[in-house]
């Protein structure tokens, strides 16, 4: 069984224990179970691996043993082997080798393997687990037969599949990866500073970070990774993703970050180099009347509405970053920069001078989702001849479609890339705004107000003029989350005008 295992076979081995789970639980649900699995078995192999290591130089099996000669400790009885002894209630035996691996390591694992219901009988029968024990048993997990990039792809690969069967909910876990290259590139994390996520999901922007670092040569294992994330088995997976990728500097917190924060220094939140963000979109179940006297002063730029969450984060964000070094790159609905129930938050952040630019991307990138997304990103301290100005890039066209999903393929990553560095005016496709001129437009950010459409004609006529705010009531009525009553009230004051 030790052989070194290719992408093909290792993306085969992890799909194939979903088709055995097919049909027994809702395909949502799979992760609960699959991930804390791996995770097990290869911490296992990776514990076998290093006692073989040690036993050439030792000779000895109880000097092979010690703490020292191995990463994690795995106690008596919790083994992969062990469970592969157990031939009744071996989800109750998978479940209490799991939580004393958690026991044993606990400034790194507690908690690592998340919340399934591993003793419910009716959900998961012996067979079934007996069934998924030996699928995981036919290949060896060790770093020699599957290096740690190597399974950390294996491992996205997953999350994604599991994206892809799961509907709507794949938001929750899940951001189109080609988009979070591209907000990663934006931002150029160097070796050694702090990366934050304040949404991590399963981690996937946390770990761009790293990604990109090694592909250019760079050292990446000193950058300081922080992430929390509200749903507890999803923040499990996240930290398994983490190490499963070789990262060994990596912080994940369970809980509400509007609520409760995890990452402070002393009584002030404590603040990041590069923060990548997606956030939930529009949530309305959150404690607005708490965050109207937050304590850690997220309301610098005003209160959101109720029905809205969107500026809550994107204060939390704002107030997280280093105020010299400081930059973020913001997933977002394209509700954010044209609802008047926020516009006079949307007016204190761009009078902060902030906003460095706001981009425009096409349907589809919004996992399992048709809806417009937009990147927003913030900067403490701006360059001299970016200062009191702020880009926007309609990037809608530039997407990829394969079936159902769209992606940003490397040449489309590139343009957006290129027209961000560039930070000038580049026909239909970027513009560059004065705060003055944005507060001419009442602080609307609807792209289309600044990069105007295409109109086959030379000159801006009265004509030009309509299709631009047209585009613009049309880019505000297709966002999914913006309410009737706005849409009209912006009508009206188009009208007005």
């Amino acid at each position: 069984m030790s052989a070194r295992i290719t992408q093909r076979e290792l993306e085969s081995y992890l799909w194939g224990a979903a088709v055995v789970l097919r049909g027994l639980i809702d395909a949502g649900d799979y992760k609960q179970y699959i991930f804390p699995l791996v995770f097990l078995k290869r911490l296992s192999d990776v514990y076998d691996e290093e006692h073989a290591a040690a036993l050439k130089v030792y000779g000895d099996d109880e000097l092979a043993d010690l703490p020292e000669n191995h990463r994690f400790a795995i106690p008596d009885g919790a083994h992969w082997q062990d469970i592969r002894q157990v031939t009744s209630n071996v989800g109750a035996a998978i479940l209490a080798a799991m939580r004393a691996i958690e026991s044993a390591n606990p400034d790194t694992l507690t908690g690592v393997f998340g919340d399934g219901d591993w003793g419910n009988k009716n959900l998961l029968p012996d067979a079934t687990i007996n069934e998924l024990v030996e699928h995981f048993s036919t290949k060896t997990l060790s770093v020699a037969n599957l290096p740690e990039d190597e399974l950390g792809q294996g491992y996205e690969y997953l999350i994604k599949k599991f994206a892809d069967d799961s509907g709507h909910t794949a938001q929750e876990f899940y951001t189109n990866r080609t988009l979070v290259h591209l907000m990663t590139m934006m931002l150029k994390p160097a070796p050694g500073e702090s990366v934050y996520d304040p949404t991590c999901g399963t981690g996937g922007m946390l770990i761009s970070t790293a990604a990109e670092l090694r592909r250019q040569g760079k050292e990446w294992r000193n950058l300081r990774l922080y992430g929390q994330e509200l749903n507890y088995g999803t923040s499990a997976i996240a930290r398994m993703n983490l190490f499963l990728h070789g990262i060994a500097d990596g912080h994940i917190a369970h809980g509400d970050t509007l609520t409760k924060p995890a990452f402070l220094d002393g009584a002030r939140l404590r603040i990041f180099d590069v923060v990548l963000a997606n956030p939930p979109y529009s949530i309305k179940a959150w404690n607005r009347t708490a965050f109207t006297k937050d304590s850690y002063g997220r309301n610098m730029w005003g209160v959101p509405p109720q029905n809205a969450a969107d500026y809550a984060f994107l204060q939390h964000i704002a107030k997280s970053l280093d105020p010299a070094s400081g930059r973020a790159a913001i997933l977002l609905p394209h509700g954010v920069l044209t609802r008047v129930s926020e516009s006079a938050v949307r007016q204190a952040m761009v009078r902060s001078d902030l906003v460095e630019a706001v981009i425009g991307l096409a349907p589809g990138l919004f996992y399992n989702s048709a809806m417009e997304a937009v990147v927003l990103v913030l900067r403490s301290r701006k360059s001299a001849e970016r200062r009191g100005r702020v880009l926007f890039i309609n990037a809608v066209r530039e997407f990829a479609r394969v079936q159902a999903q769209s992606f940003l393929s490397d040449r489309h990553q590139q343009r957006i890339l290129d027209a961000y560095q560039g930070f000038e005016k580049e026909e239909n496709f970027a513009a560059v705004a004065t705060i003055e001129q944005i507060e001419r437009n009442g602080y609307n950010l609807a792209i289309p107000l600044y990069v105007k459409p295409p109109s086959g004609r030379r000159g801006a006529t009265a004509s030009d003029q309509i299709e631009a705010k047209v585009a613009t009531w049309r880019e505000i009525a297709v966002a999914a989350d913006t309410a009737i009553e706005d849409v009209l009230a912006l009508l009206r004051q188009e009208v007005a005008q």
